[in-house]
């Protein structure tokens, strides 16, 4: 079974997705932490102040008492930094699920804090009896020590939390290993055979290799080129003195190339050797064959992939040409046209051979034919213009004025 690189491709962009999903819940999961940390310390500094309430010189009781207003103050500014932080863990509320437990222990913290800041705010409230100074001294210290269990108890709690979380994120970092390792290898192995269809299919040399085709796209590429015929391995479709296309080749070998440059201009011309025809023989059969091969030569040089030439009758050539622009179409054909008339023969009086054409634009609606036909009644009023020449359509009415 053969399989579609469209298919693969739009497999591979979720698989992407999923490896940028992966690295989000990581990253998360790593900001997440930074805020057990955050609370940890939280806890520890809620510790520390209600020890350092306990602890206040009451020789200034103003001074105690300024320090109190703003320990206690401090005190409830940590929890609401509390309940902050849990806005922001994600992890605690959907996979715990320990909303109701985290709002319930620190609601039961705060009420613990105001319990005591009361009893700490009445012993340090001026007193001379040493009995409700003792007794307040005994409350505060029993509320210290409810308070003080209770964070211990949160900050046991939130150690729990972070095992359950890391066992979590644990199992999950080694399922989300094994899944992007397999699927790692398994894009690897296909982009791999990918490559392998395209290195086989812009080979040169691959007639003798055995390969099988791994993709559908691949496959129909290369049963697209199985069915183009190849005109050079078709001795009817090449002429036999230039060794280029002849008509058959042309027709053929421009159905092949028609879809290469689809945006582009197609140009066909037809150029006629000048005082060269069957009827007036001015050169020997050897010397004519000649200078049919080198004038073929001459136009093969100037050939792009996408161009067609051939000759398709006795002292005619046809070429098409495939370019970005009409006017380049016929800068290029006047080149060649050009570059023919430069050519040198040893012949007697060394003569000049030169051609003349008839040059159209072919519309996408028009066949080769009739394109063709086109050209060929350009090239008879170029012929009776002068020689040594390219006609397009424009001139001929140019010429007429």
């Amino acid at each position: 079974m053969k399989h579609s690189i469209k298919k693969i491709f739009q497999n591979l962009n979720t698989y992407m997705l999923f490896i940028m999903f992966v690295s989000f819940i990581f990253m998360a999961f790593t900001l997440e932490k930074q805020l057990s940390f955050e609370k940890m310390d939280n806890l520890n500094n809620q510790k520390h102040i209600i020890a350092t309430l306990t602890k206040i010189n009451k020789d200034d009781l103003e001074l105690a008492l300024i320090q109190f207003n703003g320990k206690t103050a401090q005190l409830k500014s940590e929890i609401e930094k509390l309940y902050n932080i849990y806005k922001y863990s994600v992890s605690e509320k959907y996979i715990i699920g320990n909303k109701e437990e985290y709002i319930s222990d620190l609601e039961k913290l705060s009420n613990l804090t105001d319990v005591f800041n009361q009893n700490a705010h009445k012993y340090y409230v001026p007193s001379k009896n040493v009995k409700i100074i003792n007794l307040d001294r005994q409350i505060l210290e029993n509320s210290y020590y409810d308070l003080n269990n209770h964070i211990d108890s949160l900050i046991v709690k939130n150690i729990e939390y972070d095992k359950t979380k890391y066992t979590v994120f644990m199992y999950l970092s080694i399922y989300s290993f094994v899944v992007v390792f397999i699927l790692t290898l398994w894009y690897r192995k296909r982009i791999y055979y990918i490559y392998k269809d395209i290195e086989y299919l812009t080979s040169i040399d691959n007639n003798h290799q055995p390969y099988v085709i791994y993709t559908q796209e691949a496959d129909g590429v290369l049963l697209r080129m199985k069915r183009k015929t190849v005109v050079a391995d078709n001795p009817a479709m090449i002429d036999q003195i230039t060794g280029i296309n002849n008509y058959k080749g042309l027709v053929n070998s421009y159905a092949n190339k028609k879809d290469l440059k689809d945006s582009n201009f197609t140009s066909l011309t037809i150029i006629e050797i000048d005082n060269f025809s069957k009827t007036k023989r001015t050169f020997t059969q050897e010397m004519t064959q000649l200078i049919l091969k080198k004038i073929a030569f001459t136009i093969s040089l100037h050939e792009q992939p996408t161009d067609v030439i051939a000759r398709t009758d006795y002292n005619q050539f046809t070429i098409i040409l495939s370019r970005a622009s009409k006017e380049q179409a016929f800068k290029d054909m006047e080149t060649l046209r050009e570059s023919i008339s430069e050519l040198k023969f040893n012949l007697p009086n060394n003569p000049t051979i030169t051609v003349t054409g008839g040059f159209v634009i072919k519309q996408k609606n028009t066949t080769v034919d009739e394109a063709i036909r086109q050209a060929k009644e350009i090239l008879d009023y170029a012929k009776k213009s002068g020689t040594n020449i390219i006609i397009q359509a424009r001139d001929m009415s140019e010429l007429k004025i």
